[in-house]
């Protein structure tokens, strides 16, 4: 569990001693259970001996995972010598251009780990000193989890690479950590799907869910049902589907990044491509369990439990003729069982009276565990849905499975990003929807756990400063601003440090129906009483907190407007140390990226349908030139491109020195779905964001600045 010693522990602006130097705390993602740090470093010169103690450590993907750690910290491999002592031991000598060996790195495997309380096969015990590392755990999954952690901690000084000295005693909240990726609607190569995966195994995830098929395609080579294949039976990209050797190279890619990859055919919903190929109408028809046994037959003739455990069979969203014969899902879900997986099933979903046995993945707000069985949460998590800044403190708020840590039913949960629409690119899933952000943030909640109970308050909005959870988030920030700079350069990491954006707001007023009503604060200014056919209406006493803001959510979660439409007004003001022009994210209602809903898109010189407008020291800032503007809600096949705020060109806006009045309109109904707003400055370098230096936020003009 977070405990909020651990998390001021771990800010970059806490130092601790040592030799005399003032040296930072690094900075660990996710923060693990205990840790003390040291005053020495263990300095990467000399010889080093790396000692392995356990069964198969010598080929394990930990070992290689160490050995490339070391030569990225510039220790030479030129002159490596094995030594081996006995069946268990093995050392490596490693000279570092060195005549003799004065450290050493032990990797041990023992029985029990004192002090590790939950998921000990997961669980560590890191100690660094100024000659020697020792790490134990119970199995090899809890030595890759530390060399995770040590990549974390390795550093660099006047030209000498190091690691910080430290004791740590580490295991996960929950056994199940999973990311995933929809590549049956969207095809993504190998090779991109690797790098999410070494991004989920760096930051500790464990299991990769694999949602292969989908109404688009079967992107699953069968050999036994080629037509599966078919262009006829692919509506996107006809042709592009993964070899049989290619999934195996997944599984074995996946599974030495001790991760498990669960793949999911998706049945009888979201199943077109699959009648396309076999001319069925109806998923009631008798031959379509044939078809699914022995399609679940040749899956798992090609993988073995060991390495596919689990098998994921949809059954949720399940319309007309999709609708099952009453003998199809038992006999899958018997199947699967009877080849010595288990199966999972997204809830809601189809119920499936005869299924005493199958693990329910929750979506949704409607998801609800079935008594008895294990479970997995991922209602929170629909990375398509979330905002980059508003969404991480969902993420790092979302109490998984409504606990602090797993249990026998409770296994953890499963980031999942829906891209529904089209990806003109397949790099776009990860500029178009917070992957990244959201795998570093979520791997934080799922492995330390969170035990605040009332998180959910936070859900749609940041705390207030002087909470217990604004302290905690507002370290994690810290964190997270430190992993994007470190690990992150040539990757799309769409989050700036935003706690420090303050608001207040006005409202809402009726606008009966007329969303461009103008209100008497477009006309007088900024006063703090304004009377509206006899209404007073006065700025809220509550400062919300944060780049982007929703005003009311769009899932029913607490919000700081209880009305359902109005128009809303928000106020801050910025500081600037110079006059500059700079970028700016600003965007209104945002986008899901599974459809366009809440739409049409805005016409040009709208920046939403609702009329929202934007003042910077009392100038209109103009909405960008759209690249479909108008377009339809229904249209699934046209690429998202410029829709949200985080993927198309920053607007630019022009700062004063000294404080700047920024003045938000944001009205509220019609279509719409959400009722938000984002306005932040931002630096984009690349793939990347930073933030805009020497900014700082108010709510009135006379704000005290900071030193």
């Amino acid at each position: 569990m977070r405990k909020l010693f651990y998390h001021l522990l771990f800010i970059c602006c806490f130092f601790s001693s040592l030799n005399g130097k003032s040296e930072k705390i690094p900075s660990l993602i996710p923060l693990p259970k205990k840790a003390e740090w040291k005053a020495n470093r263990f300095e990467l010169k000399g010889g080093i001996n790396i000692i392995l103690e356990g069964k198969g450590l010598s080929q394990n993907q930990t070992v290689l995972q160490l050995i490339r750690l070391l030569t990225e910290n510039g220790v030479k491999l030129s002159d490596i010598k094995e030594v081996q002592s006995y069946s268990d031991i093995k050392k490596l000598s490693l000279l570092n251009n060195s005549k003799e060996i004065v450290k050493s790195i032990r990797l041990q495997i023992v029985p029990s780990i004192s002090g590790v309380l939950n998921n000990v096969d997961e669980g560590y015990t890191l100690d660094i000193e100024s000659q020697s590392i020792l790490i134990k755990a119970t199995s090899s999954k809890g030595l890759f989890y530390a060399i995770q952690t040590l990549k974390q901690i390795a550093s660099k000084d006047n030209q000498i690479n190091f690691f910080r000295g430290c004791t740590i005693t580490d295991w996960p909240a929950f056994s199940v950590r999973g990311f995933m990726q929809d590549v049956g609607r969207n095809y993504m190569s190998p090779k991109f799907l690797k790098e999410q995966i070494d991004v989920m195994s760096n930051y500790k995830l464990n299991l990769f869910h694999f949602h292969v098929t989908d109404n688009p395609g079967w992107r699953l080579e069968s050999k036994r049902y080629p037509q599966l294949q078919s262009p006829s039976a692919t509506s996107r990209k006809p042709g592009m589907f993964y070899s049989q050797t290619e999934f195996l190279d997944l599984v074995r890619y996946c599974s030495e990044r001790k991760i498990v990859l669960v793949p999911e055919l998706d049945i009888p919903g979201h199943t077109l491509a699959f009648r396309k190929a076999f001319g069925i109408e109806r998923m009631s028809e008798p031959r379509v369990k044939q078809i699914f046994l022995n399609l679940i037959n040749e899956l798992c003739d090609l993988v073995s439990v060991e390495q596919m455990p689990y098998l994921h069979i949809g059954t949720d969203e399940v319309d007309g003729n999709e609708k099952p014969a009453d003998d199809l899902l038992p006999a899958v879900i018997a199947q699967v069982k009877a080849r010595g997986r288990q199966p999972i099933l997204w809830r809601p979903g189809f119920n499936i009276k005869e299924d005493t046995y199958s693990i329910t993945q929750l979506w949704s707000t409607a998801g609800r565990p079935l008594s008895g069985h294990q479970y997995l949460d991922s209602r929170l998590n629909y990375l398509n849905h979330l905002d980059p800044l508003n969404g991480m403190g969902l993420l790092f708020f979302d109490q998984i499975c409504q606990a602090p840590k797993g249990d026998s039913l409770r296994l953890g949960g499963i980031l999942c990003c829906w891209n529904d629409n089209m990806l003109l690119d397949e790099c776009n899933v990860v500029k178009q929807n917070p992957v990244y952000p959201g795998i570093v943030t979520y791997s934080e909640s799922a492995w330390t756990g969170n035990s605040l109970e009332n998180g959910q308050k936070y859900l749609s909005t940041f705390p207030q400063p002087g909470t217990q959870a604004y302290v905690q988030f507002r370290n994690f920030e810290e964190r997270l601003i430190q992993h994007r700079n470190l690990y992150f350069k040539d990757k799309p990491f769409p989050y700036i440090k935003n706690t420090q954006v303050v608001w207040k707001i006005i409202g809402p007023f009726d606008h009966k129906g007329d969303l461009t009503c103008v209100f008497p604060i477009e006309q007088e200014g900024i006063k703090s009483l304004y009377n509206i056919e006899g209404k007073e209406y006065r700025w809220r006493d509550s400062l919300l907190y944060g780049g982007t803001i929703n005003l009311k959510h769009h899932f029913g979660w607490p919000s700081p407007i209880k009305e359902k439409e109005g128009t809303v007004y928000a106020l801050s003001y910025i500081y600037s140390p110079i006059n500059q022009s700079v970028g700016c994210w600003i965007g209104f209602q945002g986008w899901s990226r599974s459809g366009r809903r809440g739409g049409p898109l805005p016409q040009q010189g709208q920046w939403h349908t609702t009329h929202p407008k934007v003042w910077v020291n009392k100038e209109e800032i103009a909405p960008p030139i759209w690249k479909h503007p108008g377009l339809s809600a229904q249209s699934d096949e046209t690429p998202f491109f410029d829709e949200d705020y985080f993927y198309r060109e920053p607007s630019t806006i022009h700062l004063k020195k000294g404080v700047n009045e920024i003045l938000l309109k944001v009205p509220q109904g019609g279509s719409s779905w959400k009722w938000m707003f984002t306005f932040i400055p931002v630096e984009v370098t690349g793939l990347n964001v930073r933030e805009v230096t020497g900014l700082q936020f108010g709510v009135t003009p006379d704000f005290k600045l900071k030193d």
